[in-house]
C-alpha cells in the first residue's frame, strides 16, 4: 500500500464518521468529503470594543467574543481577531475550519469606510464567500428582521438607515469631529459650546449649563481643558444627564434634543421612509429621540449580529 502521507484515498470511507464531527461529514482516509453538506451561515459584528461572531449550523447557533475589531484603527490587528473568532467556531461547533471557511458570510465591521477598505478585508480573511460592509447594515438589518422600515441607531455616535425590499441604505455615521448628530457625544460638546456662550454672556445661563459649569469647579479654564483632552466617549457619558434636563424643561437640552430629533427627521426623509414603514430607535440614546420626535416606534428585533447572519442568509439565497 502506498504510504498515505504523500497519497489521498477519497474512494475509502471509514465505517463511522470521525468522532466530534456532524453525521453529515464522513471521513476518508486524509481528508474530509462532505456527504450531504449541512446549512451554514457565518456572521461576524466588529467594532471598536469587541468583535462577536455566530455560526448557524444545521439550525444550531455558535457564538463567540472577542476583543476590538476596527479596520481602521487597526486593520491587521481586526482582521486577525475575526481571523481567531473562526478558528473558536469551527471548534466550537465540532467542524473543520476549511468548511466553515466556504460558508456564506456577512462581515459588518466598524472603520469600513469605502468600498477599496472593504475589499481589502475580504482579502485578508480566510473566506471564499464573504461580503464585508461597515457595521450599520447588520444593525439594520438586526433591528428590522424582514421588516421594511427605517432605525435611527443613537449612542455616542449615530446614523440613520433604511430597509426596502432588498436594499439596505444608509446615512451618517462620519464620526465625531464631522458627523454624528443627534449622537451622545454631538449633544455634550454642542452643550459645552452653549455653556461658553453662556460664560461670555451671549447665551442663557440654564439650570442644565450651570450644572456642566460646576461640574469643573465653576472655571471656564478647567472647561477647556477638559475639551482638550476628552474624547466622544467622555462627552457621551454625560448625555444621559442631558436627556433628563431636557424632560424637566431646561431650555439648553430641551433644544438641542429638538436639534437632534430634527436631524433624524430630515434623514428619515432623505432616505424616503414611507408613513406604513416602521421606525425603530437603537442605541443608548435612540428611544430618548421618542417624544421629541413625535412618531410611532418599535422594538428592535434582534441585534446586529443576528443583522450579520440573516444577510449571509440573503447572500446565499440571491445567488440561488
Amino acid at each position: 500500500m502506498q504510504n498515505l502521507k504523500t497519497r489521498y484515498l477519497p474512494i475509502i470511507p471509514t465505517i463511522a464518521p470521525r468522532r466530534g464531527f456532524p453525521d453529515s461529514y464522513r471521513y476518508y482516509i486524509g481528508i474530509y468529503m462532505i456527504e450531504s453538506f449541512p446549512s451554514l451561515f457565518l456572521g461576524v459584528d466588529g467594532g471598536g470594543t469587541s468583535c462577536r461572531a455566530a455560526l448557524l449550523a444545521d439550525g444550531k447557533r455558535h457564538e463567540v467574543q472577542l476583543g476590538s475589531a476596527n479596520v481602521s484603527t487597526d486593520f491587521d490587528g481586526a482582521t486577525a481577531t475575526v481571523t481567531a473568532a473562526l478558528a473558536q467556531l469551527a471548534d466550537r461547533a465540532g467542524i473543520p475550519v476549511a468548511v466553515l471557511e466556504n460558508a456564506p458570510a456577512h462581515v459588518g465591521l466598524a472603520g469600513v469606510m469605502s468600498p477599496a477598505i472593504a475589499a481589502d478585508v475580504a482579502a485578508a480573511l480566510p473566506l471564499r464567500q464573504v461580503t464585508v460592509t461597515d457595521d450599520r447594515p447588520t444593525m439594520i438589518a438586526g433591528a428590522l428582521g424582514d421588516r421594511e422600515g427605517a432605525v435611527a441607531a443613537i449612542g455616542t455616535g449615530s446614523f440613520v438607515g433604511r430597509q426596502a425590499g432588498d436594499r439596505i441604505t444608509g446615512l451618517g455615521g462620519w464620526g465625531f469631529y464631522i458627523g454624528d448628530q443627534a449622537s451622545g457625544a454631538w449633544l455634550m460638546r454642542r452643550s459645552f459650546e452653549e455653556l461658553m456662550l453662556a460664560v461670555d454672556g451671549l447665551a442663557e445661563m440654564t439650570p442644565f449649563a450651570r450644572l456642566l459649569l460646576d461640574q469643573h469647579g465653576g472655571d471656564p479654564g478647567a472647561v477647556v481643558q477638559f475639551s482638550l483632552r476628552a474624547r466622544p466617549a467622555d462627552y457621551g457619558r454625560l448625555a444621559r444627564k442631558l436627556v433628563e434636563a431636557a424632560e424637566a424643561g431646561d431650555p439648553l437640552a430641551a433644544g438641542l434634543m429638538t436639534e437632534g430629533a430634527e436631524y433624524i427627521r430630515r434623514g428619515l426623509d432623505r432616505l424616503g421612509k414611507t408613513t406604513d414603514e416602521v421606525l425603530c430607535l437603537t442605541g443608548g440614546l435612540g428611544p430618548a429621540y421618542g417624544r421629541w420626535l413625535g412618531l410611532d416606534t418599535v422594538a428592535p428585533l434582534g441585534t446586529a449580529l443576528d443583522g450579520a447572519l440573516a444577510l449571509a442568509r440573503r447572500q446565499q439565497e440571491t445567488a440561488r
